[in-house]
């Protein structure tokens, strides 16, 4: 798959599709560094790397800390020297009235999720500079494009990953750093098994999404051979956003 050896750092890598993700890279032979602000998840995430010979380096990191991403990028620098790919993937929600969130809970998903994004983008730009190129993949969601009631701050963090990077892409483009988006749609990182048979079938795809599908998504947008996409959103959601709906 053309990742042996690619150093790549995964952010919110300790639990469900950041998880897959770094251990998807890590299965595919790249140097993966896990940027999580638990630190239990975290060193879960690193041995379980570990358990099948890959390679990684735990990195705690809170992306709402300006200091922290900072520190992200020099431990990265300093153990590897290089830096390939970024997956921006943490993030949070909260589902509360407009009426009622608070400016700290707007800010707090603000600052998670869009401003996160764009220091972690702009401190690994720094590097993939350096060796002139790389790529970023911005986890975003279909909350962009359709809600839900009371999901303002998560949505409106989505929708401004997806301006966000076409933006990069373009200011990033004469330093060969490459920047797509995907938004995933209902990605179950629970138990599968509890899924009911209605949950599948209002999908087109037949069934509920996995984290197995945005990492291999990821792997597609990083790949060197695929040097022709930038600046696009990629749409995994099983076809669910296309299905019109009429209320009975």
């Amino acid at each position: 798959m053309g990742f042996a050896g690619k150093v790549v750092i995964v952010t919110g890598a300790g639990r469900g599709i950041g998880k897959c993700i770094a251990l998807t890279y890590a299965a595919q032979g790249a140097k993966v560094v896990i940027a999580e602000k638990d630190q239990s998840l975290g060193e879960t995430t690193l041995q379980s790397i570990k358990d099948f010979g890959g390679e990684a380096l735990f990195c705690p990191t809170d992306v709402t800390k300006p200091e922290d991403i900072h520190n992200l990028m020099a431990e990265t620098d300093a153990a590897y020297h290089r830096l390939d790919i970024l997956i921006n993937n943490a993030g949070i929600g909260i589902t509360k009235s407009p009426y009622e969130l608070t400016v700290d809970e707007w800010d707090l998903v603000l600052n998670t999720n869009l401003r996160g994004t764009f220091l972690c983008a702009r401190e690994a730009a720094k590097i993939m500079r350096r060796q002139g190129g790389g790529a970023i993949v911005n986890i975003a969601s279909t909350r962009a494009f359709m809600s839900e009631a009371n999901t303002e701050a998560y949505s409106a963090s989505k929708g401004g990953i997806i301006a966000l990077t076409h933006a990069l892409a373009i200011s990033l483009a004469p330093d060969k750093i490459r920047v797509n988006a995907i938004s995933p749609g209902w990605i179950e990182t629970g138990d599968y098994s509890e899924l009911r048979e209605i949950d599948h079938l209002q999908h087109p795809a037949g069934r509920v999404g996995t984290p197995d599908d945005i990492a291999r998504a990821c792997l597609y947008l990083t790949h060197d051979d695929n040097d022709f996409i930038t600046g696009a959103n990629i749409m995994i959601d099983g076809g669910m956003t296309r299905k019109m709906i009429y209320e009975p």
